[in-house]
């Protein structure tokens, strides 16, 4: 892993960069390049995801690093349409193909919706034959989160949620501590939204460190021990984002940062009929 990371162990013991790079939003046709850029970078974790639609893309930039396998954390979700036992092993055996992989280091459910329970236990079956090394789920809410664990045999290791400075997850963190769940950041940055750039406390403490406002919310998800994968196309912000591990926030600057929850998402809301009906619709090839 890159030298300046830090590792996390999840639930079966699978160690995990804290900070990782996302490829949400990346075009297909730019997605090799981007992600080539990442991997010079340093970044040794990539998200993606089925839905995403840039897997191959993903897949092409790992072969030609010459990186070893070894040294890389690869994770890719699997989309509502494709939940029920057997169309998941079928996903979960396209996304390898797609990627050029023989295994994932983490698969998730990428929405707690249609027959995610059937998914979950094709997914115990593939991490028993060892086609991933974790399994976990994204978009989970604790009431959803509580019962998958209470009636199945495997604990997701990660629940993949929106987390940033205005919609903390601080309690459900807690929730998901104290059940052996890893909790990791979509959205980091609320992708701009309540002005987050120019936040005059994120910015205040920026200048106190002469970091970025982008650098402080990922040390700030850092020090909570929360993993994020920051999205960026620009080979200079890459290589800043990955400059998070020389600096420290007081808890003073933490309790401030804290004061910027607002207890609710900038995005959407999956208890919202309409977004999951949404959600229900969108296909995926």
């Amino acid at each position: 892993m890159a030298a300046q990371n830090r590792l996390i162990t999840l639930n079966n013991g699978v160690r995990m960069p804290i900070l990782g790079f996302g490829v949400f939003q990346v075009p297909d046709d730019q997605t090799e390049q981007v992600v080539t850029d990442a991997l010079a970078a340093g970044y040794r974790a990539i998200d993606t995801a089925a839905s995403y639609g840039n897997e191959e893309a993903v897949g092409r930039a790992i072969a030609k690093s010459g990186i070893p396998r070894d040294q890389l954390f690869v994770t890719t979700k699997m989309w509502i349409q494709h939940t029920g036992e057997e169309t998941a092993r079928r996903e979960l055996d396209k996304s390898l193909r797609k990627l050029g992989l023989d295994h994932l280091d983490l698969y998730l459910i990428h929405q707690p919706l249609g027959d995610y329970y059937s998914s979950w236990h094709a997914m115990e079956k593939a991490y028993g034959e060892g086609l991933v090394k974790a399994i976990g789920v994204s978009n989970f809410y604790p009431d959803r989160l509580v019962d998958l664990i209470l009636h199945n045999d495997i604990t997701p290791a990660v629940n993949q949620i929106e987390t940033h400075p205005f919609f903390q997850r601080a309690d459900y963190q807690q929730l998901m501590r104290e059940r052996g769940v890893q909790i990791e950041s979509w959205g980091p940055f609320a992708e701009g939204k309540n002005d987050l750039f120019t936040n005059p406390v994120l910015a205040a403490i920026a200048a106190a460190h002469d970091k970025s406002v982008a650098q402080v919310v990922l040390r700030w998800l850092i020090q909570r021990d929360v993993v994020v994968i920051p999205k960026s196309v620009r080979p200079e912000r890459m290589a800043q984002n990955l400059e998070v591990f020389d600096f420290d926030l007081t808890d003073d600057e933490m309790t401030r940062i804290a004061g910027l929850d607002t207890g609710a998402s900038v995005f959407f809301d999956h208890h919202d009929p309409q977004m999951v009906a949404w959600l229900g619709g969108r296909r995926v090839d």
